[in-house]
């Protein structure tokens, strides 16, 4: 988990989502500002989050929504390189 001071990570970005309406982006060079077109109560907001938060609980949870085409990326067969 992500700890930041007493507070983890994933706790401050439920409060802000949650203050704010878990809307659809936020704008601003460091994403502080609601966009300005954002539409609010995003199920893609709240489900990215609920993903996330998964994600981060127990990492093996990856395999729920990976592709087939993904697993073969995430472990790659390694072979040594014939160096001159």
């Amino acid at each position: 988990m992500v700890v930041v001071g007493q507070v983890s990570l994933m706790e401050m970005v439920e409060q802000r989502l949650s203050k704010d309406g878990w809307p659809e982006y936020y704008d601003g060079k460091a994403g502080r500002y609601i966009g300005k077109q954002a539409r609010k109560y995003q199920t893609w907001s709240i489900s990215g989050y609920l993903v996330a938060e998964l994600m981060i609980e127990n990492p093996a949870n990856l395999s729920l929504i990976s592709l087939e085409e993904d697993k073969k990326i995430a472990k790659p067969r390694l072979t040594r390189s014939a160096s001159f």
